[in-house]
């Protein structure tokens, strides 16, 4: 009787020094790899039918593995964060294991310097919510009214101690049940069981996903035709490139601006500079309203812990300086004409998605929504190709 075939192993990670072949990049050449014009729009909308047939289903599974998924994807988004940094280190001499491991301890150190520091000083600014809620109404306003030689009219005066009575009052009340509720949620030893998994899983399918990540493309890659596998492979290729482009350009922006505007508004000695400077440096996602509303939480701030008009100099400065060099210089720099998305349809995404499947669906709205665009773009790019849009017989 013939015997079955042994099972075909993964192929061979690729060549990190190597030009990449899985991901090459956005450029929309309507024809790659040799095909002709009717071979290349049967490819494209095949591609385009079944990678959008692919989510819905993922989508309609979530409503029943959503709490399982979790720790996958995370593990997943962990694995495609880092491979380019697993890829450098490979280019240097070391192999993809000790990359893996070298890349896991420096995660780790950061991580604990993170905790180290950035915990207690945010939750020590958090503390102040409360007071600098009731500080508002107690001493911004008489400052502000000082400082204009007038009083303040009677609507503004009326919702800016509305802000400072209701916002401290219910800082009061929302953080300790806040820590209530997390202490609550952790109080059962099954709770426990399952968030101690859960993080215990996550470290450890981001390593073997992370190291084995070239070898798993390159086993997806030998499962398409090969007639059509450059064209496919180069349209996965686009969806990288949009999804690294907005990732890449959004995080490393925000993090300038935040690095930015806390140590302008530390010189300027006001509360919750920590916490208002995130808001503004990665609020820049949102353009205009982030930084915007940075300011507004900045101006109450300096309000409260006013010491003089130096203060108000320092803060314009940190301000106009980060709105002017994110413009003109920063995003120009870091996003450059890089392909990506719009940082709107992304939170309407992030919030559509959220609100249907939870967390889950959180961490699935970024990619989606790059491989939509690509979709979207393919089938744009064959009509205007087609017939049809030609007008020709």
């Amino acid at each position: 009787m013939p015997t079955s075939p042994a099972a075909e192993p993964l192929p061979a990670a690729r060549d990190p020094s190597a030009a990449p072949t899985a991901l090459p990049g956005a450029s929309f050449d309507p024809n790659i790899g040799g095909l002709t014009e009717s071979e290349a729009r049967r490819a494209d909308l095949l591609w385009a039918g079944g990678l959008t047939l692919s989510i819905l289903l993922i989508f309609a599974m979530l409503r029943f593995l959503a709490p399982a998924a979790v720790p996958v994807l995370v593990a997943l988004a962990g694995a495609y964060s880092l491979d380019p940094a697993a890829d450098w280190l490979e280019r240097r001499g070391l192999s993809r294991t000790m990359a893996v491991l070298v890349l896991f301890a420096v995660m780790s150190l950061v991580i604990a310097g993170a905790m180290l520091y950035l915990v207690p000083a945010i939750g020590s600014e958090v503390a102040k919510l409360p007071a600098f809620f009731r500080d508002i109404s107690h001493k911004a306003i008489p400052r502000l009214e000082g400082l204009l030689g007038r009083p303040l009219p009677a609507d503004v005066r009326g919702a800016a101690e509305a802000l400072g009575e209701q916002g401290g009052g219910l800082a009061e009340k929302t953080l300790p049940s806040i820590a209530k509720l997390a202490m609550g949620a952790l109080s059962s030893t099954a709770s426990v069981l399952v968030f101690g998994l859960g993080l215990l899983v996550i470290p450890v399918l981001t390593f073997h996903l992370l190291r084995d990540y070239d070898r798993l493309v390159a086993w997806c890659q030998g499962l398409l035709p090969r007639r059509y596998e450059p064209l496919v492979s180069h349209r996965f290729g686009e969806v990288h490139a949009v999804l690294g482009g907005f990732l890449r350009g959004q995080l490393t922006v925000g993090a300038i601006l935040t690095c930015l505007y806390g140590l302008g508004l530390s010189l300027a000695g006001i509360d919750l500079a920590v916490v208002i400077a995130a808001v503004a440096g990665f609020g820049v996602m949102l353009p205009y309203i982030g930084p915007g509303f940075g300011l507004v939480l900045a101006s109450l701030s300096l309000a409260v812990s006013w010491q003089g008009p130096w203060q108000l100099g320092v803060v314009a400065a940190t301000f106009g300086l980060g709105m002017t060099a994110e413009g003109l210089y920063i995003t120009p720099r870091v996003v450059g004409g890089k392909v990506g998305l719009s940082a709107v349809v992304v939170m309407i995404a992030v919030l559509a998605f959220g609100n249907l499947f939870g967390f889950a669906g959180v961490l699935l709205a970024l990619p989606v929504t790059a491989a939509l665009k690509v979709v979207a773009q393919v089938v744009l790019l064959r009509y205007r190709r087609s017939r049809t849009y030609e007008g020709t017989p």
